[in-house]
C-alpha cells in the first residue's frame, strides 16, 4: 500500500484543508433523462455533505434515484440520455461537474471510488480477478505486471478472502456472491482513495454475509480515512455503521440528520412509515405497517409536497405548495411542512 502516487492528478490530495470542512459537498443536484417517452426527473435538488472519516448513508426506495445521484458524482451517467442539469458537486473544493472527461479519470478510482450492487457484472468475465485488481496498479502507478499482481494478492488477503494468492488466477464466475463483493471491495480501495461510495453493496447477499461486508467497509474506512457514502433501501444493514442519513424520496432529499436521529425520531412523515416498515424483534406476531399507495413516477411528479398522495397528515397546502428542507431541530433538516410539530411529537 505504500507505492508511489502519480504526480499528475486533477485534484491533489490536499494535507491543508481545514478540521470539518466536508470532503465531498453535494448542493442542490439535478439529473434528468430526455427520451422518446419524455422527460425523467430523477434528481430533483439533492444535496448533502460527507466527511473524512465519516460514514452517510442514503436511504429510500428502489427508484428514488439513490443510484443515480451517485453516478452523476462520478460523471459516469450516459449522456444521452442523461443529462445533469443543475447543482454542484464540490470534492475537495472543486466542482466535479466542471471538469473534463480526461481530468475525472484520473480522480476516479485515485480520489473517489465505488462498488456497484451487482458484482458480478460490474466484473469482467472474461479475465482474472487478479488482472482486474492488478491493472489499478498497472495503470495508475505504472507496476510492472510481477508487482501489479502481488499486490492484487496483497488486497485480496486484506478483504479475507482465504487462500488469496492461488485465487488471483481464478475468474468471477468461480467466486461466490459475498466473495464477488469482496473482489469488488478489493479493487476500489487499491488506490487508497479519499472517498468511497458503496451503491447497494450488500444487495442478494444472506443476512450473514450482508453483515461481515458491512463490518469490512466500516473497518476499512477507520484504516483508510476515508469518507464512505452507503447507498441502500435496506435500512437495516447500515444502521450500526452510519454516522448521518439523508432519506431520498422522488429524487430529493427529504429527511437530513445523525442515524440515531433518524432512527429514532423521524421527522419526515415518509421516514417514519419507513421505520415502521422494518421487522422489529421486539413485535413478534403483528403485522408490518405498509406504506399506501406507490412512489410517485418521476415523470409525472405530483404537485405540491412528493410524498402529499400517500401521507396521512397532509393537508390541503400540501397538494399545492413544496416544501424546502429546513431545520426542524438542532442538526435536522426535513422537506415536511409539519416536520416541527413531528419531531416534537405534536403530530
Amino acid at each position: 500500500m505504500g507505492s508511489p502516487v502519480s504526480s499528475t492528478r486533477a485534484v491533489p490530495r490536499r494535507t491543508d484543508a481545514a478540521p470539518g470542512r466536508p470532503l465531498l459537498e453535494v448542493r442542490d443536484l439535478r439529473v434528468e433523462y430526455r427520451t422518446s417517452y419524455g422527460l425523467t426527473n430523477a434528481v430533483n435538488g439533492l444535496s448533502y455533505s460527507v466527511n473524512r472519516g465519516e460514514t452517510l448513508a442514503i436511504l429510500g426506495e428502489s427508484g428514488s434515484g439513490k443510484s443515480v445521484a451517485a453516478r452523476a458524482v462520478l460523471g459516469i451517467i450516459e449522456s444521452p440520455p442523461g443529462y445533469v442539469t443543475g447543482g454542484e458537486v464540490l470534492f475537495d473544493d472543486v466542482d466535479l461537474l466542471t471538469l473534463s472527461r480526461k481530468e475525472l479519470r484520473r480522480i476516479r478510482g485515485e480520489r473517489i471510488a465505488i462498488i456497484f450492487q451487482d458484482a458480478l457484472t460490474a466484473l469482467n468475465p472474461v479475465f482474472t480477478v487478479g488482472f482486474q485488481i492488478a491493472e489499478m496498479f498497472r495503470v495508475h502507478r505504472g507496476l510492472s505486471h510481477a508487482d501489479a499482481s502481488t499486490r492484487a494478492a496483497e488486497l485480496l488477503d486484506r478483504v479475507r478472502i482465504p487462500n488469496a494468492r492461488n485465487r488471483i488466477g481464478d475468474y468471477p464466475h468461480q467466486f461466490s456472491g459475498g466473495m464477488r463483493q469482496r473482489v469488488m471491495i478489493a479493487m476500489a480501495i487499491a488506490l487508497e482513495p479519499d472517498l468511497l461510495i458503496a451503491d447497494e453493496p450488500t444487495t442478494a447477499l444472506d443476512v450473514t454475509v450482508q453483515a461481515q461486508i458491512m463490518a469490512l467497509l466500516a473497518e476499512l474506512r477507520h484504516d483508510l480515512g476515508m469518507g464512505l457514502v452507503l447507498i441502500t433501501h435496506d435500512l437495516g444493514v447500515v444502521a450500526e455503521v452510519a454516522d448521518h442519513a439523508v432519506v431520498m424520496y422522488a429524487g430529493r432529499g427529504i429527511e437530513y440528520g445523525s442515524i440515531a436521529e433518524v432512527y429514532d425520531g423521524p421527522a419526515h412523515p415518509y421516514t417514519r412509515a419507513l421505520m415502521r416498515s422494518i421487522p422489529r424483534a421486539d413485535q413478534k406476531g403483528g403485522r408490518l405497517e405498509a406504506i399506501d399507495g406507490s412512489p410517485p413516477n418521476l415523470s409525472a411528479i405530483p404537485a405540491g409536497c412528493e410524498f402529499h398522495p400517500r401521507c396521512p397528515l397532509a393537508e390541503d397546502m400540501c397538494a399545492t405548495d413544496r416544501p424546502d428542507a429546513v431545520e426542524v431541530a438542532p442538526g435536522r433538516r426535513a422537506a415536511c411542512h409539519f416536520g416541527a410539530e413531528v419531531v416534537r411529537g405534536e403530530r
